[in-house]
């Protein structure tokens, strides 16, 4: 028996890692479907055919048509691509601002230390959705204001998360040992820091991501974002609004439906990734 219990645990760990796997497999398959369907169709989301305006789902539109006459099928593809790049960008650029600051805070003194936990307490410390509009409003709008605003405002976890770790890695025997041994700033970094933080930054990066999605078709719903004319979901979500007490309840259930799933997407290969990069819960 005292051999067969290891033997178990060793089973369900691995049949776990297996199940995140195949999810992560999955989710990337959805998320590659998305973007070629919106490269092959992209072209389509702005046509209108008042024939076939304000139709109901059908085979010819799996999502029906709005009051012009545009596929909403398509042009949820196209608003899903759209969030795709645009929180991709936000959530790289915040999560090597949260490196810098970690390294910094870490590395250049207490002062240095200091400063940047009161960044990271006063952005966390400010209404966030306030913050997002007040950027968006100060820079007008826009895809890059989009993603600068999503961007200096979803590191502050990301960078305490980051300086823990470097904290770690810098106390630990084998970097004390590498500087008795007269290695060099570089050396310790490229050796040592960035292999243990690179995991750390993938996963930060995929939780950041959906963030950034909800908040870029947020801060569009409210009028903040992208301009009327792209196909983003907020602006699909924001004209169904019009429509919903007409009773076109397809043109906000829909692409309201399509944003919650590339979320919980994004979830699953956030999830698999660490427990694929992650020794600790690869054993759990």
């Amino acid at each position: 028996m005292p051999i067969a219990a290891p033997r178990s645990t060793a089973g369900l760990a691995s049949g776990r890692r297996i199940g995140l796997i195949a999810a992560t497999v999955i989710s990337c398959i959805f998320i590659g479907g998305v973007l070629g369907g919106a490269t092959m169709l992209g072209p389509l989301a702005g046509n209108t055919d008042f024939a076939v305006r304000s139709l109901p789902p059908s085979l010819d539109h799996p999502f029906g048509t709005d009051p012009f006459g545009r596929d909403v099928f398509v042009r949820t593809l196209q608003g899903l691509a759209l969030s795709l790049k645009i929180g991709l960008i936000a959530a790289l650029v915040s999560s090597i601002v949260a490196l810098v600051l970690a390294i910094v805070a870490t590395t250049f003194g207490r002062l240095a230390d200091m400063v940047v936990s009161f960044l990271v307490d006063a952005v966390m410390g400010l209404p966030h959705l306030v913050l997002l509009v007040l950027i968006c409003f100060a820079l007008g709008g826009g895809p890059s204001a989009v993603v600068f605003a999503v961007a200096v405002t979803h590191w502050p976890r990301l960078t305490r998360i980051l300086r823990a770790e470097v904290l770690q890695v810098m106390t630990s025997d084998y970097v004390r040992t590498s500087r008795r041994f007269g290695m060099s700033w570089w050396h310790i970094s490229t050796r040592h820091l960035l292999p243990h933080l690179f995991p750390q930054m993938i996963v930060g990066t995929l939780l950041l991501f959906p963030h950034a999605i909800l908040h870029e078709a947020g801060l569009t719903f409210l009028g903040f974002g992208l301009e009327p004319s792209k196909p983003a979901i907020g602006i699909l979500l924001a004209d169904s609004m019009r429509y919903l007490t007409a009773g076109y309840w397809w043109l906000g259930l829909f692409p309201g439906a399509a944003l919650v799933a590339l979320v919980l997407t994004f979830d699953g290969i956030a999830s698999g990734a660490r427990a694929l990069l992650s020794p600790r819960e690869s054993q759990d």
